[in-house]
């Protein structure tokens, strides 16, 4: 199976949407997706897409003067463990370089062991904790940041 990264549009939008909340428990409402691309100038969002057309991961990112904030990242539960979040993240932060940013950072629950050890592959540390971040439960958020963003 083959996956494109390109450019979100608005037209992604629904599938996106539909991704998110299969992935998360507090999932963005599509209305916000929208916002990102249609109308936040510091956004920067990507689609995994396969050769059917079908969308199966998605990141929005955010850069702020020379920072890359990673505020969602998300692969359709089907297409998982296909090295997906890993493109699409590597597409954010070298979109992220290009335009200034040179470290990122991010939050990812405490307890999502998972997506924490691909952070890591791509050298970001945990450097602070933000409690009680989710609202569904009370979980703690750690940040983790990358710095220096670098290209490879």
């Amino acid at each position: 199976m083959n996956v494109i990264i390109r450019k979100m549009t608005a037209a992604d939008v629904p599938a996106v949407s539909a991704i998110d909340r299969m992935s998360f428990t507090l999932p963005w409402p599509e209305s916000a997706f929208h916002y990102e691309v249609t109308d936040n100038r510091m956004a920067r969002c990507f689609v995994g897409e396969t050769d059917e057309r079908q969308i199966v991961a998605a990141v929005v990112s955010w850069v702020i003067i020379d920072e890359l904030h990673v505020a969602t990242i998300a692969t359709h539960p089907d297409f998982r463990r296909r090295g997906i979040g890993k493109r699409i993240l590597t597409e954010a932060l070298q979109d992220g370089y290009k335009a200034g940013a040179r470290r990122a950072f991010l939050e990812v629950r405490e307890s999502n062991e998972a997506a924490q050890e691909m952070y890591r592959k791509f050298g970001f540390e945990a450097t602070g904790r933000r409690p009680k971040y989710y609202k569904d439960n009370g979980e703690d958020a750690i940040l983790m940041t990358l710095e220096p963003l670098e290209m490879k």
